[in-house]
């Protein structure tokens, strides 16, 4: 189709991907998102290689490349600091063709808004979304302050607490507690924390730490634990915190509390949603967070988000039946993906963080015994899910 005019709400990774994509296809698309100033929430992402060929193909190859970490190695320790398995990701970019991008949230954020900025595409923040009215031919957004805006097709990016996921679904679904809380920030790059080029990866007591290299000589670290639902949340008391739950653990884990600038660090209770029913309502699609969140231990959250604005456009662009048709089509194929996605992160979530912890004992033994190889198959084959295998 041409000539389409696109209302996006949500100027997050899936929003401005979708953007980029669809100013590329020559389309009007006006972003509108509820915040008065874009700040990313968490630190880091780490954008596998299908994230990565979405938008190497969207012409941002050079840029990514100069955000993105030099991460060759990949290595589990458990709590007292051993090793349990230490695997190269060389065999991983061999057989998926990109190698992948740790990346700050704020630095990928900062190339996608100036992405599509310079093609053309017009961004408008403290418009608040309340509403949505669908026409024969248009749909309407209605925002807080009374404003409306209209176009061919709606998409609605707005988050794990998506306030047009109702309107989809004609329900409300809410967001699912994880069960565990996780901090993360970034600290300077050091050896006695961590190898420069190796995502390290401490396990025990159904906890994690982790260090994963940035570029800028930065580490984006974070820690698990399972919490029950609505503890108090209080910066001043962060290091304290984490020095208690991690008690005993590995001197690179302790040095690395030390080192944490509590102000800038974010702490999440996880959450996902899906899988829902529907994703797609007449001219209106939901798209990134807003229809699967998933739990970040597969780090494909962001990639998924990426991954349904590339489809998206595509399918906008490949035919000339109609909007609604275009949007069925991209619910048709993105179901199945995002399906397998979130309940592959849900169980890993599950297994890491001890929902039972004879099963995550196995998975320490398994940590321990495990082929790389086989590792980097099983991030291979989720990587070669995606549209751009």
């Amino acid at each position: 189709m041409y000539g389409l005019k696109a209302i996006v709400i949500g100027a997050g990774i899936g929003g401005l991907t979708t953007g980029i994509a669809l100013r590329q296809a020559g389309y009007e698309v006006e972003i509108y998102d509820r915040v008065r100033d874009l700040r990313p929430i968490g630190s880091g992402i780490s954008l596998w290689s299908n994230g990565v060929k979405v938008l190497n193909r969207l012409g941002l190859s050079q840029k990514l490349a100069a955000i993105g970490g030099e991460m060759h190695y990949m290595e589990y320790r458990f709590l007292s600091g051993n090793v349990l398995n230490h695997i190269s990701l060389q065999p991983l970019v061999e057989e998926v063709g990109q190698r992948p991008y740790p990346v700050a949230r704020r630095d990928l954020q900062n190339v996608l808004l100036e992405a599509f900025v310079s093609a053309g595409g017009k961004l408008t923040l403290g418009a608040k979304c309340i509403g949505i009215v669908e026409g024969f031919r248009d749909v309407t957004a209605k925002f807080e302050d009374g404003s409306t805006a209209t176009g061919d097709l709606l998409v609605a990016a707005d988050g794990v607490r998506s306030l047009l996921r109702q309107y989809i679904l004609n329900e409300s679904v809410e967001p699912k507690y994880a069960g565990y809380v996780n901090w993360n920030g970034l600290v300077p790059i050091s050896t006695d924390l961590a190898a420069a080029d190796t995502w390290s990866i401490y396990v025990g007591e159904h906890k994690r730490a982790s260090l994963m290299p940035l570029a800028g000589d930065r580490f984006y670290f974070f820690f698990d634990v399972p919490l029950p639902l609505g503890t108090v949340n209080d910066c001043a008391n962060y290091k304290s915190e984490l020095k208690q739950h991690f008690q005993g653990w590995a001197e690179p884990v302790q040095l690395l509390i030390d080192r944490i600038e509590p102000e800038s660090v974010a702490r999440l209770e996880i959450h996902d949603v899906g899988p829902i029913a529907k994703m797609v309502k007449g001219r209106v699609a939901l798209l990134g967070d807003a229809a699967h969140a998933t739990c970040p231990d597969l780090g494909q959250g962001g990639c998924q988000a990426i991954e349904d604005g590339w489809v998206l456009a595509n399918y906008l662009i490949s035919t000339n039946l109609s909007v609604p048709d275009a949007l069925r089509r991209y619910e048709t194929e993105r179901k199945v993906r995002t399906t397998e996605v979130v309940n592959k992160a849900r169980n890993r979530a599950e297994t890491i963080h001890g929902k039972d912890p004879e099963i995550t004992q196995k998975w320490y033994d398994q940590l321990s015994q495990e082929d790389p190889l086989d590792v980097t198959k099983a991030i291979a084959k989720i990587i070669n899910g995606g549209p751009l295998h």
